[in-house]
C-alpha cells in the first residue's frame, strides 16, 4: 500500500510514521492495490487525525479528533476498516443476488396434496352476541370469518364476509 503522511501544523515523527504505516496494515488485506492519505493535524488542544484511502474506484475517509494523536489513528483506521467490510458485504451481496436472478431453479416435481389438512389455526372463542361479532371482524380486515359463541343461544357461530364484500353470512348450527 502506497501512504503519504502529511502534517500540519505539526512535525510528523518517523514513530508517528511508522504507527500510521502498522495500523494500515489492518487495511491492506481487504485490497491488492490502495493508496493512503494521511493528514495529522494540532488545533487548540485536540489532535486530529484525517485518513482517506482510495482503492478499486472506491474512496474511504476518516476524521477524528482525540487528545492523544495515536488514539486518533487508532479511531480512524478502526472506522475504515468498518466503512470497507460493511462495502465488500453490499458488494458481495450485490453479486449473489444478481447470479442468483440468473439460475433457472430446477426442483423436482413433489405431487401435489389434495383432500388434506395441511394447516391448523387456533384461536380464542369469546362469548358475543351476533352484532358485536360483526364489528370484530370488521376491525381486523384480513380475516374473512369469526367463529364466536351467541350470547343468545349458547351455541358456537361463525359470522363471515360474503363475496360481494359488504354483507355478511351467519352460520349456526341447528337445534
Amino acid at each position: 500500500m502506497k501512504i503519504k503522511v502529511t502534517g500540519k501544523e505539526l512535525k510528523v515523527t518517523e514513530a508517528m510514521n511508522d504507527y500510521v504505516e502498522k495500523k494500515l496494515a489492518r487495511i491492506e488485506k481487504y485490497f491488492e492495490v490502495a493508496e493512503a492519505e494521511v493528514t495529522l493535524k494540532t488545533e487548540r488542544n485536540e489532535q486530529i487525525a484525517e485518513i482517506y484511502v482510495y482503492a478499486n474506484g472506491e474512496t474511504y475517509r476518516a476524521v477524528t479528533e482525540d487528545k492523544d494523536m495515536y488514539a486518533s489513528i487508532d479511531k480512524d483506521v478502526d472506522i475504515l476498516e468498518g466503512q470497507i467490510r460493511k462495502a465488500k458485504t453490499r458488494k458481495e451481496k450485490m453479486l449473489k443476488d444478481s447470479t442468483l436472478k440468473g439460475i433457472e431453479v430446477k426442483s423436482e416435481e413433489k405431487p401435489e396434496v389434495k383432500d388434506e389438512i395441511v394447516k391448523t389455526s387456533y384461536y380464542s372463542i369469546k362469548p358475543l352476541t351476533p352484532e358485536d361479532a360483526k364489528l370484530a371482524l370488521q376491525e381486523v380486515p384480513t380475516h374473512n370469518f369469526l367463529a364466536f359463541i351467541n350470547v343468545d343461544t349458547g351455541k358456537v357461530n361463525v359470522i363471515h364476509k360474503l363475496k360481494d364484500g359488504k354483507n355478511y353470512g351467519l352460520v349456526e348450527p341447528e337445534a
